[in-house]
Parts: structure tokens; sequence; C-alpha cells
């Protein structure tokens, strides 16, 4: 996906351990508006921040999407109110679970990385 003139939603998915992810968000769009993208929204899950989640920070909420099922629909939600060109995830993604969250988010879920290889 050339990102060159797209308008993206940058979505991360952050262990509560991790304290720099705001850091790390922002590298994210400075990377994409360098490439030429206009980023007109960001969506943050955060795992392990409360006690029943500090055990399973590491892991994804769900296999398939990666997010809680409550953060899909505010991700997809927010593609929409934006007609974002697409959703890049600062996190690698499955093949699964691209086509997953293109289905859900109505338009093309990429990884980063995969979106600054395609151009």
């Amino acid at each position: 996906m050339a990102v060159e003139g797209a308008d993206l939603v940058i979505v991360g998915y952050f262990s509560g351990q991790q304290k720099d992810f705001a850091a790390l968000m922002d590298s994210a769009v400075q990377e994409m508006t360098t490439h030429g993208a206009r980023v007109v929204g960001r969506i943050v899950q955060r795992r392990g921040v409360s006690d029943g989640g500090a055990k399973k920070m590491v892991l994804p909420f769900s296999s398939r999407t990666l997010l809680s099922y409550g953060k899909v629909r505010e991700a997809a939600a927010l593609c929409e109110q934006t007609n974002a060109d697409a959703a890049v995830f600062l996190a690698p993604l499955t093949g699964r679970q691209r086509r997953a969250l293109t289905g859900m988010l109505g338009c093309p879920a990429v990884s980063l990385a995969d979106a600054l290889t395609a151009d």
C-alpha cells in the first residue's frame, strides 16, 4: 500500500509496562508524514494496566484482531468518521489479522513495517 497522499489512522498496541508508548506513537506519525501521508487519527490499546491484565501483558487481547472487541469498534468508528484510507498498526500483523481487521475496520489494515516497505 502506498502511503503518499493517504489519510491514515495509526493504531498502537502496548504492554502496560511500556511507558514510552506516546513517543512510539509520535515516531510512527512522524514516519508516515515524512512519507507523504496525513495522519487523521490515533488509537491506543494498552494491556496489563489493570491488575487482571498484568499476567497477560505480552499477549494480544485476541489472536484474531490483536485488540479487544471494544477497541476494534472504536477504531472502526474513527476510520469511518475520518474516511481513512488505511489503519496502520505499529505491531506486526499476521495475514489472518490483516484480513479480519480489514473487514471490521472498513479499510485496509497494515503493519507499519509493511506500509513503509510498500513505498
